[in-house]
């Protein structure tokens, strides 16, 4: 199915994005429950429901877990990202660096409707890097205040790559 011609302006620069660094976005009738709404992952990519999707920025965050994980597993992931802790710090934390990489509000990502209530204290840990950039580092994709100093380069939010190796 191509892209949606109604497709929300927000979502449309999120899905070129992700496609952009190398993750697949699909377009297709989702039935049943899943746990964003109108969102589930695939290998390598994501599978959207236009009819469903109700906060673009949840794009950015399903692809945050394809992001952060290992090539091997991102490959064969199925439509649940995991419930480890470390992989939803990194997916937040990539998916805040990913919003302000488009210029987007933070809130597009961390809406009021998510995050059990937290999304503004979410918002105030990875504007100020505390949160997450340790992992995102140790994975390669981004540099600390210090790391980034060191070698004369941009540090977080700016990513080195944007997909684990």
């Amino acid at each position: 199915m191509s892209d949606p011609i109604n497709l929300d302006p927000t979502a449309a620069r999120i899905v070129d994005f992700l496609r952009e660094i190398g993750l697949s976005v699909r377009w297709a009738t989702i039935d049943g429950t899943t746990f964003l709404p109108g969102l589930h992952l695939e290998p390598g990519g994501i599978v959207v429901d236009a009819e469903k999707l109700k906060y673009p920025g949840d794009l950015l965050h399903e692809a945050g877990h394809l992001a952060v994980m290992a090539t091997e597993r991102r490959a064969s992931t199925g439509p649940s990202a995991g419930e480890e802790m470390g992989d939803e710090i990194g997916a937040q934390c990539w998916s805040y660096a990913a919003a302000v990489h488009l210029r987007l509000p933070a809130e597009v990502v961390f809406h009021s409707d998510g995050y059990k209530g937290s999304a503004e204290s979410l918002i105030d840990h990875y504007r100020t890097g505390v949160v997450g950039v340790p992992l995102l580092q140790w994975m390669g994709l981004t540099l600390d205040q210090r790391a980034a100093g060191a070698k004369g380069k941009a540090p977080y939010p700016a990513m080195q790559k944007w997909l684990r190796s």
